[in-house]
């Protein structure tokens, strides 16, 4: 059974990925183009920029910056980057994280009360995007690929990934203190104290961590708030199709004997 759900998963996160570079390719590529200019603007007026940049998740975006002046040739074309690049790398984060959703979904099944199979992976979706897309968002948002320190890099990739483990540790508290706290309390009255306590370690975890800023003083804020808002859409896109596919695609694989027993009688 594993086996197969893992296999429906990489399928539902292969597609999440298709659309999620989709909607990267419509609405991020523009902002990233417009932040290139910026960059070769400041270029002009600052020679020492480097070729190479980063984003404020960590991730490698290699721009071209002095190529033209210096006469060497891109590696990666630009349009390469934004078209094919983008499609690939986006399919198999996908794919990758949808083989992961399938194994957490097949430990989690029958853990959430009477929810069957669509409601289960709707449900962890939901978790899966609030805790490793919005919890870390709100402490360490995404940069353009032209904004940041180069040099600073190991650090910021660093304290991105302990956000996101902070607050995937602080989910699953949550949920083991629901399911503790129920039978006292209630269904109801436990979700709201979990929930609450989810809230209050991430907030000591975004008071605890460094502030990280190296946004240009007169960096756009339109481009720069286009550009995160583009990145949070890309991730909820990616985790609501996978929540809702694979769980199409599970309830198919789960339910099918029940329904077919249910035909018998």
């Amino acid at each position: 059974m594993i086996r197969n759900l893992l296999v429906r998963g990489m399928i539902a996160g292969l597609v999440a990925g298709l659309l999620g570079s989709g909607f990267a390719h419509t609405f991020g590529e523009p902002s990233i183009a417009r932040a290139i200019a910026f960059e070769a603007t400041h270029e002009h007026e600052d020679p020492p920029a480097l070729e190479h940049h980063h984003d404020e998740a960590g991730n490698a975006s290699a721009v071209q910056s002095h190529q033209h002046d210096h006469g060497d040739e891109e590696l990666v074309s630009r349009g390469t980057q934004a078209g094919l690049g983008l499609l690939t790398g986006v399919a198999v984060f996908g794919t990758a994280l949808g083989g992961l959703f399938s194994l957490v979904f097949a430990f989690a099944y029958g853990r959430f009360g009477h929810l069957r199979a669509r409601g289960a992976s709707a449900l962890l979706a939901l978790f899966g995007f609030v805790s490793v897309a919005i919890a870390p968002f709100l402490k360490y948002p995404p940069n353009p690929p032209t904004v940041g320190n180069p040099d600073t890099i190991g650090p910021r990739t660093a304290l991105f990934f302990i956000m996101i483990v902070i607050s995937i540790v602080s989910a699953v508290f949550a949920v083991w203190l629901q399911r503790r706290m129920r039978a006292g309390k209630g269904e109801w009255n436990a979700t709201l104290i979990a929930g609450a306590a989810y809230i209050v370690l991430i907030g000591i975890a975004i008071a605890a961590l460094p502030r990280i800023d190296e946004v240009p003083a007169d960096f756009s804020a339109p481009l720069l708030w286009n550009f995160r808002l583009a990145s949070v859409g890309i991730q909820a896109i990616i985790w609501t199709t996978l929540g809702l596919l694979f769980g199409a695609l599970a309830a198919r694989e789960l339910e099918r004997p029940v329904v077919k027993r249910m035909a018998v009688a």
